[in-house]
């Protein structure tokens, strides 16, 4: 049987300072990776990886902007020679009505969580080992048409359609690519994307648990977790899937029981 070891492995997350990026990273630590974070605000970025302790290293960078990612990619090589796992995680939007989408809303997603996947795929190529994998973060809004949620979730889907065909593109590099569709994981991003409030964020978890077939809501733990499944070669036979961690909320109906 396989096993789901990183030992001696050299990974890369973005946007690895909060909430899934930041939980992720910690996870493929503790399986034996050293591990790179980017975060575009130095003092975060700093403090993340004192938190994240030995084994991580961080490296201030805007995953939309070619040289920043560029910059990253030659660190990694001078360091390591190699990189072999990449979790392109840096994303964000929050939801908000047709009528009042703004254009700089518009842009701001599409740039972070479709140009920020393609430069950051596109950077990474160089200094990605053959037989690397590559996880994309995407997200169950691009099944699910929620109010408020278009352009986010256009955007998710977009990242899905790139893993299949970057999974064509480098199958005779034997690297791996596929995508991990977190449910509903409460992170900081609710409060600061979503503007919700602390209690806000509690009636809605008490509200959403209740249709969510796991009976809770997720972690970033939980993510984490089917990242390193992913990145271990225990998923070596594995390629261009969308992986749904949601405790079963987009695929089957629990009620409200």
């Amino acid at each position: 049987m396989t096993e789901q070891t990183l030992n001696g492995r050299v990974a890369l997350v973005t946007g690895g300072t909060t909430g899934i990026g930041f939980g992720s990273a910690k996870r493929l630590l503790e399986h034996g990776a050293t591990v790179y974070i980017t975060g575009r605000r130095k003092d975060v970025l700093e403090a993340a990886v004192a938190k994240l302790g030995k084994g991580a290293h961080g490296i201030q960078a805007d995953a939309t902007v070619k040289a920043d990612m560029q910059r990253v990619a030659d660190a990694i090589k001078a360091a390591h020679g190699q990189l072999d796992v990449l979790f392109a995680n840096a994303g964000g939007g929050h939801a908000t009505p047709l009528p009042e989408l703004t254009e700089q809303q518009i842009d701001s997603e599409l740039s972070i969580n479709i140009k920020g996947v393609i430069l950051t795929m596109q950077s990474m190529l160089g200094v990605l080992r053959n037989g690397a994998s590559v996880v994309l973060n995407a997200s169950i809004t691009a099944d699910m048409g929620l109010k408020g949620f278009g352009v986010y979730a256009a955007t998710k889907a977009a990242v899905r359609s790139l893993a299949r065909s970057w999974t064509t593109d480098l199958k005779n590099r034997d690297i791996r690519v596929n995508t991990i569709s977190p449910g509903v994981v409460p992170t900081e991003g609710y409060g600061k994307e979503q503007k919700m409030t602390d209690q806000q964020v509690k009636d809605y978890v008490d509200r959403v648990s209740t249709e969510i077939p796991a009976g809770r809501v997720g972690t970033v733990e939980d993510i984490g977790d089917a990242l390193v499944f992913l990145a271990s070669d225990a998923s070596g036979y594995v390629r261009g899937i969308d992986l749904v961690v949601d405790g079963g909320m987009t695929r089957v109906y629990a009620g409200k029981n």
